[in-house]
């Protein structure tokens, strides 16, 4: 019997996923194609921060959906977790930005302000004295640092998963299967071909993360998504578990409940290399151990890499294909990808169900790269 679905979303990542989650709380059932497994790609190894005041964009063009894909998040977390019996470990963070170079206190001095000026967050510059208080082991030659509190953290393969789970609850379909090239007239596409066969739909959602450009010859769009490559070392904890993220000088240091410290984490383009660099580990542990010595023999339990979604602009893709009345766009969520997935889900199953969205995603139409290809 052939293949039939309302919507096939390509690519099983937290925005795909999202998207399948939102669609069937409108009544919309999809059938999510992955080739790798459900979040077995950037999702499910990302450190899984949802920080809506500061990165690349924010504040700025990233700002304002940022903080709605927050406050999505925020409400999400109890009802996700009761459907799916998934518990993604969602938590309220506390962390420390250490200024190790007299050029680093002038920059974390003024985000205190930031953070002091938003509800549910807040922020206090201390001196080396009050950081040794609060963590012993963090290097004595710091000269000050950024404590603020506000900030989530998820486990991002199992909220992946939970998106999956909750989209099956409701009618939605995860398929394993790669994808070939979608087929159609008239401006729709009405199959999606694969390794394995075909799938019939109604509507097309591009989810596809780092492997994005993939779909510019099947639909003749320009799609500039590309690969960053991002690896984490988890170290083992061997004595009391830290109470903060910490970072400087490069280092993030984000203990987990499992009782592991990740590690990292790295900016490279080196294309779709996915293979952990055991240099890059080595960088890793280095700069880490500058923040807290204690870490120098600490036990590499895994180290992870990994391919975020980056648009020239560093802003996400979403929207309609240019030219086609029936494809959508989910991708270029660049190092925001987890913060961004609940946004992206939302915004898009807004779009294939009413044609408009409150979510503030303006700017970031496929149209902004409308050059057609031949």
């Amino acid at each position: 019997m052939a293949e039939t679905t309302d919507v096939a979303i390509i690519g099983g990542g937290a925005a795909g996923c999202a998207v399948a989650y939102y669609l069937a709380q409108s009544g919309v059932k999809s059938t999510i194609i992955e080739r790798e497994g459900i979040g077995n790609q950037a999702s499910g190894y990302s450190a899984g921060g949802l920080n809506p005041l500061t990165g690349i964009g924010i504040p700025g063009p990233l700002g304002a959906f940022g903080w709605e894909c927050f406050q999505l998040h925020m409400d999400l977390y109890g009802s996700l977790k009761d459907q799916t019996g998934i518990d993604y470990q969602q938590r309220t963070v506390a962390k420390i930005d250490l200024a190790l170079e007299e050029s680093d206190v002038p920059d974390l001095q003024a985000m205190v302000e930031l953070f002091q000026g938003v509800d549910g967050f807040n922020a206090r510059w201390l001196g080396p004295e009050e950081i040794a208080k609060l963590e012993p082991r963090i290097t004595p030659n710091v000269l000050g640092g950024l404590y603020d509190y506000g900030n989530n953290a998820v486990d991002s393969h199992m909220l992946t998963q939970a998106f999956a789970s909750a989209a099956e609850k409701m009618g939605a379909t995860v398929r394993a299967g790669n994808v070939q090239n979608l087929e159609g007239s008239g401006g729709k596409i009405d199959r999606v071909i694969l390794s394995d066969g075909e799938i019939s739909c109604g509507q097309v959602v591009m989810a596809m993360g780092p492997w994005s450009r993939r779909a510019e010859s099947w639909l003749g769009v320009y799609i500039p998504v590309d690969p960053l490559k991002g690896e984490i070392i988890r170290l083992e904890n061997n004595s009391e578990p830290f109470k903060h993220d910490l970072a400087g000088g490069g280092g993030t240091i984000y203990p987990k409940l499992d009782g592991l410290n990740w590690c990292g984490t790295t900016e490279d383009w080196k294309g779709f290399d996915r293979e952990p660099s055991p240099q890059v580990a080595h960088e890793i542990r280095e700069r880490v151990v500058r923040l807290v010595p204690d870490l120098a023999n600490a036990k590499i339990v895994k180290h992870t890499a990994c391919l975020r979604p980056v648009t020239p602009d560093w802003l996400p893709v979403l929207g309609r294909a240019p030219g086609w009345e029936n494809v959508y766009l989910a991708t270029g969520a660049g190092k925001k990808g987890i913060l961004l997935a609940t946004g992206i889900g939302r915004s898009i199953a807004d779009l294939m169900t009413t044609g408009e969205t409150t979510l503030s995603i303006q700017g970031y139409s496929p149209d902004r790269f409308a050059t057609q290809l031949d």
